[in-house]
């Protein structure tokens, strides 16, 4: 018989080289007991005492701890219940919380706005289908890989691209407990950031410095906005704010003056005419920005004049200044701008005074007379047939003919010139002898481009009644069809290249993206619909102008890679890389949207005043041409923003 088993209890203590010791629970809670025996009876009763205080003092403060969960409960639902931004969000928009009573309302849309093309931008009124949330989320989150255009907001706002690349952030903030007299930042469903006080924006997040752009000469962290909606209020705000920046910057440094220089805070003169604010009136009266309209008209009443001794160049003068005071009577009725436009074409007269009818390039508007370049006797042919526009309907309004007559007589002459290659003209015309000169060189580009282009609108302008203007027309386009359309390579991509002396150059200004919208132009008045067809495959190839580059900006030149083994369609030789904030791209967009209905067109549209905001915008006002696309970390200001980037090319 086995004697019971045994239990034997093994306390094992281990202990490290720093003194530390470690005991099994058994002993451990022994050790504790006969801790608290060997402790004094007044130690003991003093430890007992305070333990009860602090059960006592908890159960006093429950009460106010409960009230005040229960007065925040009960804001949380007042501001969900009651808050009116909230309960009317548009739909497409997220619902956050709106500008404070008293903060002034966007501007509202001014007429022809629908569809609007602002800032040479076509704008689209669809927003992303964003879910209403039940409360403003309480912390910042990002979405870097989020798909949408970013809103504009005020100036700085951080780059959330790198390269490019098109990765966009929404953010919605809401702060609550703050400290006291600390202003709380409120977002309203437009876009744009209200803030009390613009000093205590906190400084940018970690990722934000990692995905804005390495610093430059013109940072393009300081010109990209962060994305919080885009509904149709968002995007027509933003662009309103694109040219209220424009025009700051103008405003602050040029006025009256032709061309703000925005990095160095000057301006530039050409003519010494007010180029820019002329060209911006017909767009500020569209955007319904009346306050900085009747500023500038202002300027024209008091200080505009043309009695001056001064060369100016009588194809800018007429597109940019005779066309926009024209534009401006149209749109306002103002006598005021007519008044200064028929000024203006009397000044402009002497330049057709020439042995061949053909006018001179240049004309003193003071003296009243007219010369040709100093370098040679030739005119541009995209000049001397690019005024007739605005010549035309100044007799029109004016019920004086001669200004038409001049303009006519060019037409006729450009019509039965020998040199012509299947309707494609040279690119220079003599002025004493009124024929064309080097001949063999074939372009749709500079010197050429708005030739085809006038064609077309003065047919229209006129009530489709001239023939001949038709007839050079639907022969020019054939021509480009045989003789300069091609496809590239790698995307079969259809463009337009040059033919100089029946040698093809697969060659392409940006100049030419004015074609998709002339030939859609005439598809809807009734032209041959394989024009369309032409526009359709020619817009994609403009638009891939753009996304191919790294700043997401075209160059001014592009040549076409012909052998499919070429990596990419397009590629730009170093010394064509700036991008001057040409209008042409996105005049066609417009035109192909308001034919075709296709919402990608406004998409594109939308991109490329994203990507003009990213790298040319500058913080103090202004926009710049830059040197670079294809360099998104240094871009290369070139300190001049143009007059036409202000202006609405759909005025022609």
């Amino acid at each position: 018989m086995y004697p019971p088993s045994r239990k034997d209890f093994i306390s094992l203590t281990l202990s490290d080289p720093h003194s530390h010791a470690y005991n099994n629970g058994k002993h451990r809670r022994q050790s504790c007991w006969r801790k608290w025996k060997q402790l004094s009876r007044l130690q003991r009763s003093l430890i007992l005492f305070l333990l009860a205080l602090l059960l006592i003092l908890g159960l006093l403060s429950y009460p106010s701890i409960t009230e005040q969960w229960r007065g925040l409960s009960d804001r949380e639902d007042w501001l969900e219940l009651n808050d009116p931004e909230l309960k009317a969000a548009p739909p497409g928009v997220k619902p956050v919380l709106g500008p404070a009573a008293g903060d002034a309302p966007a501007p509202a849309a001014g007429p022809h706005l629908e569809p609007a093309v602002v800032l040479d931008v076509v704008v689209d009124p669809r927003g992303p289908n964003v879910p209403i949330l039940p409360k403003p989320p309480i912390k910042k989150k990002t979405f870097p890989n989020r798909r949408g255009p970013p809103n504009l907001q005020k100036d700085g706002n951080v780059s959330d691209t790198v390269g490019g690349e098109k990765q966009e952030q929404e953010a919605v903030q809401e702060e609550e407990g703050e400290e006291e007299g600390k202003e709380k930042k409120i977002v309203s469903w437009r876009g744009a950031m209200i803030e009390a006080d613009q000093a205590t924006e906190p400084p940018p997040s970690a990722n934000e410095k990692e995905a804005a752009a390495p610093p430059a000469p013109v940072n393009p962290a300081d010109t990209v906005p962060l994305e919080v909606s885009t509904g149709p209020a968002d995007r027509l705000e933003a662009v309103r704010d694109a040219f209220r920046h424009a025009w700051k910057g103008y405003k602050d440094h040029a006025w009256g003056h032709d061309e703000l220089k925005p990095i160095s805070k000057s301006f530039s003169e050409w003519f010494g005419l007010g180029l820019t604010l002329i060209d911006s009136l017909d767009t500020m009266w569209i955007m319904g920005l009346k306050e900085e309209f009747a500023e500038a008209r202002r300027w024209v009443e008091k200080e505009l004049s043309f009695d001056k001794n001064v060369d100016v160049n009588l194809f800018e003068t007429t597109i940019r200044i005779l066309g926009g005071l024209l534009s401006c009577y149209h749109l306002s009725g103002d006598q005021l701008f007519l008044e200064k436009a028929k000024d203006l074409g009397s000044r402009l007269m002497p330049a057709f005074k020439t042995p061949s009818k053909i006018p001179f390039s240049d004309v003193n508007i003071g003296k009243g007379t007219a010369h040709p370049p100093r370098w040679t006797s030739d005119s541009t042919v995209a000049e001397v047939t690019s005024i007739q526009l605005e010549f035309r309907e100044l007799s029109r309004l004016t019920q004086e003919p001669q200004y038409q007559e001049v303009v006519n007589e060019v037409m006729k002459m450009v019509h039965t010139l020998p040199g012509k290659h299947d309707g494609l003209v040279p690119m220079f015309i003599n002025t004493n002898s009124g024929q064309f000169t080097h001949k063999g060189v074939f372009t749709l580009g500079a010197r050429a481009d708005s030739y085809y282009e006038y064609l077309l609108k003065q047919w229209i302008q006129g009530g489709k009644t001239e023939d001949d203007l038709l007839e050079d027309y639907l022969q020019a386009i054939e021509g480009v069809k045989k003789h300069l359309v091609r496809k590239t390579g790698p995307n079969m991509l259809t463009f337009i290249g040059e033919l100089s002396h029946n040698r093809f150059n697969a060659k392409m200004d940006h100049l030419v993206c004015f074609l998709p919208g002339t030939l859609a132009l005439g598809a809807h008045n009734g032209l041959p619909g394989d024009h369309m067809d032409l526009a359709v495959q020619l817009m994609e190839t403009c638009h891939q102008m753009y996304v191919q580059m790294e700043t997401g900006l075209s160059p001014e030149i592009a040549h076409f890679s012909l052998q499919s083994s070429d990596g990419r369609d397009v590629v730009v030789k170093p010394a064509d890389r700036h991008n001057l904030l040409r209008p042409e791209t996105v005049e066609s967009l417009f035109y192909m949207y308001r034919f075709t209905k296709d919402t990608k067109y406004r998409d594109w549209g939308w991109d490329i005043l994203q990507n003009f905001n990213k790298y040319t915008k500058i913080p103090d006002g202004g926009y710049t041409s830059i040197n670079n696309v294809r360099d998104p970390v240094n871009p290369g200001p070139r300190d001049k923003m143009e007059s036409f980037f202000l202006d609405l090319e759909i005025d022609k």
